[in-house]
Formats: C-alpha cells, sequence, structure tokens
C-alpha cells in the first residue's frame, strides 16, 4: 500500500447556505404581531492549511471528496440558524494547487498558509429582514445558495535545501542515511527508491535538508523511468549534488556520460516548467557539487582520481566520499552547508530590497454605484430561428438560485429586484419583445423563462419605445375653419344617407319615408308627454 503520494484530484465542495424562514409572531392578543422569521446561516468553506506534520498528500488519494457542513436553517422568534463549520484540510509545506486546465492557483508555502478551495453559499433572509414600509408582512423568504464546487489537483513539490541527483543504485539513499537520521530503503537492485527522501544534516551551526530524488535515466524527462514523476521535488532547492557511482559494472556508462545525461535532463526540464514560474532561478543556473561515490573500492578510487581534473576544469567542485566507510563525508557536509548559508543570504537580500522599493500604487477606483454601475451582461443569441436573450452576472443569478418559484409572491419580489438593477431597461434597449425568451445563470442550469415586461403606465401595450406614448405624439390643435369644414361634410355626410335610404324606400325595399317617419316623431313627441302626464 503507498505511504507516499505527492499529486491528487481534489472533488471540493462547499456548504449549502441555510433557508431563510417564514414565521408571523403570535401571542395572545396578538394574533399578528408581525413577521418574525430568521436568515439562515452560511455554509461552511473548504480551507487549505499548511500543517508541519504533514509530510504526504496520502489523505486525500483515499478521500478524494471532500464537503463542508450546510449552514443551519432559520426558525421563527427571530432565531437565525449556525453557520456551517470551516472543514479546514491539512497539507504539507510547499503544496500547489492547479485548476483542471493546469493554471496555478495557490502556492502554499509556509506553516499556517491558507487558500479557501471552496467558498460556502450565503444564507436566505427570512421574513423579518424583508419587510418594510411597504411590504409589512412578506408571506416568503430568500432560500440559501448552494455552495462552491471546485475540482482541484494538489502537487507536493518538497523543500528542501540540497537534492541529490543520480542514476539508479549510484548511493543517493546510502548518502542521506550516512549523513542524517532518516533510514530509506537500502538494496542493490535498480530503483530502490520509489519515493523521494528527506534528512535532517547538521554542519557546524547550519541545519539543512537533504531531499534524495529516485533515479534519473537517459529520457527521464520524456517520461521514461521515475525521474519525471518526482523532478519537482528539486524545483525548490537552493543547490543540486550529482552523486556519480564510480564502481559501476554496466557496460557503455562512465562517470562524464552519467553526469553529461543528468545535465541534459535537468535541462530539458527546466524548459518544460520555465513557462509556469518564470521569476524563479533556472535548474541549470543552480549551484552544483559532485559527489564521486564508492571510492572504497579500489578501481573506483582510481577512476574518481582520474577524471577530477577534467569535472574541476568545468567548474564543479568535487568531493571523493563512500558512503560505506563514511570517507569525504565531513567535507561534503560543510561544503553543502556552504551553500545553504550562501543561498539563504542572498533570498534575505532579495527579501529587503522587496521591502526597500518604492512602488508607487495609484489611487483605488472607487466603484460606481447605481446605473453606470455594471451589474449584468446581455448578450442575444439565436435558438431554432427564436431569439434568446443571455443574462450574466453575479447578482442577477445570486438571486435566481434565493427564490423559491412556487411562491408568487417571491417571484414578484424577484421581479421588483430585476426591474430594480435595471435588467428591463436593458432588454428593452436591445430590442426584446414581450414573450421573448431570457436565461439567466450558465448553459446547463440557468432559468428559463418567457420575459413579460412590468407594466408601469400601461404605455407598453401601444408598441412604441419604453418610455414614450404614441398617443401624445400629434400635439396639433385644428383651427375655427377646419373645425367649420368638418361640420359641414358631416353634415353633408347624414344628407347623402338619408337620400340613399329614400332611394331606396322608392324601389320598394322600404314601406315608409325617412321624412314622414322623422315628422311623425316629432309631432307625436309632445302628444305623448301629455298622456304621460
Amino acid at each position: 500500500m503507498a505511504s507516499f503520494v505527492d499529486r491528487v484530484i481534489v472533488h471540493a465542495t462547499g456548504g449549502n447556505g441555510g433557508h431563510g424562514c417564514v414565521s408571523v409572531k403570535r401571542e395572545k392578543f396578538k394574533p399578528l404581531g408581525g413577521p418574525d422569521g430568521g436568515n439562515g446561516g452560511d455554509g461552511g468553506s473548504v480551507i487549505l492549511r499548511v500543517d508541519g506534520q504533514s509530510t504526504t498528500l496520502l489523505g486525500f488519494h483515499h478521500a478524494p471528496h471532500q464537503k463542508a457542513p450546510n449552514g443551519e436553517p432559520g426558525k421563527g422568534d427571530m432565531r437565525h440558524g449556525f453557520k456551517g463549520q470551516d472543514l479546514v484540510l491539512s497539507v504539507p509545506d510547499g503544496t500547489v494547487v492547479k485548476d483542471r486546465q493546469g493554471n496555478v492557483l495557490a502556492d502554499l508555502l509556509g506553516e499556517g498558509s491558507e487558500f479557501v478551495l471552496a467558498g460556502g453559499g450565503q444564507g436566505g433572509l427570512g421574513n423579518a429582514a424583508l419587510s418594510s414600509p411597504k411590504r409589512k408582512a412578506p408571506g416568503f423568504a430568500l432560500l440559501g445558495v448552494p455552495g462552491e464546487e471546485h475540482q482541484v489537483e494538489l502537487e507536493l513539490k518538497s523543500i528542501a535545501d540540497i537534492a541529490l541527483v543520480g542514476f539508479p543504485s549510484a548511493g543517493k539513499s546510502s548518502l542521506i542515511a550516512a549523513m542524517s537520521a532518516a533510514r530509506p530503503k537500502i538494496a542493490d537492485y535498480p530503483f530502490t527508491t520509489l519515493v523521494p527522501n528527506l534528512g535532517v544534516v547538521q554542519a557546524g551551526d547550519t541545519r539543512f535538508t537533504v531531499a534524495d530524488v529516485p533515479g534519473l535515466i537517459p529520457g527521464a524527462s520524456e517520461g521514461k523511468g521515475l525521474g519525471l514523476e518526482f523532478l519537482r521535488h528539486v524545483e525548490r532547492c537552493a543547490a543540486l549534488v550529482h552523486v556519480i557511482d564510480c564502481a559501476t559494472l554496466e557496460p557503455g556508462r562512465d562517470p562524464l556520460s552519467d553526469l553529461d545525461a543528468l545535465e541534459q535532463e535537468l535541462s530539458h526540464y527546466a524548459e518544460a516548467i520555465r513557462d509556469d514560474d518564470p521569476t524563479t532561478i533556472p535548474l541549470t543556473e543552480r549551484p552544483r557539487l559532485v559527489a564521486l561515490n564508492k571510492v572504497d573500492v579500489p578501481e573506483a578510487r582510481e577512476l574518481a582520481e582520474f577524471i577530477r581534473p577534467e569535472l574541476e576544469e568545468r567548474g564543479y567542485p568535487v568531493f571523493e566520499i563512500s558512503t560505506a566507510s563514511h570517507a569525504g563525508l565531513r567535507e561534503l557536509g560543510f561544503a553543502m552547508a556552504e551553500l545553504v548559508s550562501r543561498a539563504r543570504e542572498q533570498e534575505e537580500q532579495r527579501e529587503e530590497q522587496r521591502r526597500a522599493e518604492t512602488v508607487l500604487r495609484p489611487e483605488p477606483v472607487r466603484r460606481r454605484r447605481g446605473k453606470d454601475r455594471k451589474e449584468f451582461e446581455i448578450t442575444r443569441e439565436d435558438r431554432a430561428g427564436e431569439p434568446l436573450y443571455h443574462v450574466r452576472g453575479v447578482k442577477p443569478e445570486r438571486w435566481v438560485q434565493q427564490t423559491d418559484f412556487n411562491n408568487d409572491e417571491a417571484v414578484g419580489y424577484l421581479a421588483d429586484r430585476f426591474a430594480k438593477l435595471g435588467i428591463e431597461d436593458e432588454l428593452f434597449r436591445i430590442g426584446a419583445r414581450p414573450g421573448n425568451a431570457v436565461l439567466i445563470g450558465p448553459e446547463d442550469n440557468g432559468v428559463v423563462f418567457d420575459w413579460e415586461p412590468t407594466m408601469v403606465g400601461g404605455a407598453e401595450l401601444l408598441g412604441g419605445p419604453r418610455g414614450s406614448d404614441l398617443r401624445l405624439e400629434d400635439t396639433s390643435r385644428p383651427t375655427r375653419r377646419e373645425k367649420r369644414e368638418q361640420f359641414h361634410d358631416r353634415m353633408d355626410a347624414k344628407a347623402e344617407a338619408r337620400a340613399e335610404l329614400e332611394e331606396q324606400r322608392r324601389a320598394g325595399i322600404w314601406t315608409e319615408s325617412v321624412d314622414d317617419a322623422r315628422d311623425r316623431r316629432r309631432t307625436s313627441e309632445p302628444k305623448e308627454t301629455h298622456d304621460s302626464e
């Protein structure tokens, strides 16, 4: 069973916010004492925190799904729900958080460093918090917002001062065991070391850590062997020590070719990681030491003495050591300590320089409020020949999640919030018509509805632009002459209608003249009035 894991996939989910409560205070002699529904509590967050006691990501390998507790819903009598407790996950120092596309989200260095992996959802407001002078007794409450969901990759890069690199069975694990209290697995077959080993070395007043990287072979930067999986552990080291096996019996291998192969693989890997963090010092530019191991063998000592001048000409400090007899380990330890002390001093100088630099910061831009502040964005899309207006924004999407669509009053409250935010005005401006489909939120879980604008004054029914009334566009008044002409036109029209009816009577269509009927009505009206009296 694996005991060391340096790369895992974690599915983190924040806690959901608690729902708000709908309640009305009822006491004796106070049947309607007003709304008293409490607010829901916020959901807990999933937080990564560096812990000095953690050395591996094995826990996430067995439990990749992590979820924080939900917030408690509100209750009546103004009792608010409790906030969900944050879920704090301990990770080793040097953990890098990446998204699924490989982008670095956080680099956790130093004990106590934190990163919020998935935030908790916001709790919903109760009807007591939603009451106002215009809405004295709301019959609805806001729902809690679901927590965030993220899938990330955790990658461990060991924090060590010195990295030991070399071919398999070069004696790197034996060197750590000889110089520190670490007891890694040691055997006489290749790839004995399957996981990086760390050891603490004390040289004089300097204490530093040494990391043993599994053996490198030609092509490790391209995925061969185990080196590529663990080369990330040398990225944070201040110096490198090439451990060269001078007693190897493999054909075609010698210390110089081994050193050239190691340098080539490191350079290839340095080019691959340069794009991730261009500010770091490349691996090819970091200090190096060469340790010619196994000089307790006579043939190996002769070979080490033979190639040492050539290595020194290349600029490498060379040390002849033996992990079996501990020869040369003291000198190598003090040389490592000197490199570590020099690197620490340079880091302190860079830190002081960064603090001493004068940074000119512009005044913060004040966030706009009101209509000038852009809280949403609306885009038009064509779906099956029909327009679809897609609304995206933090506030509108959160408001939709907080709305109980089974409650008409809650839906009306959502419409009022949209109108106040300016969504309706923007829809009118870009040419939306009543009945068009509107999508709020992402494609997969957004809310789609047929838009019906809020009726304010009835002018929208006239088909004109928002804020205009077609009935008020014609503001001219007729003159007296025009009125007289209109009166005569109406009289002429009536005379023509009576003449047409008279012609129809003479033709046998009507039995009574229009004029006679009119005269008869006029003569009969006073008589009928007298009889009624």
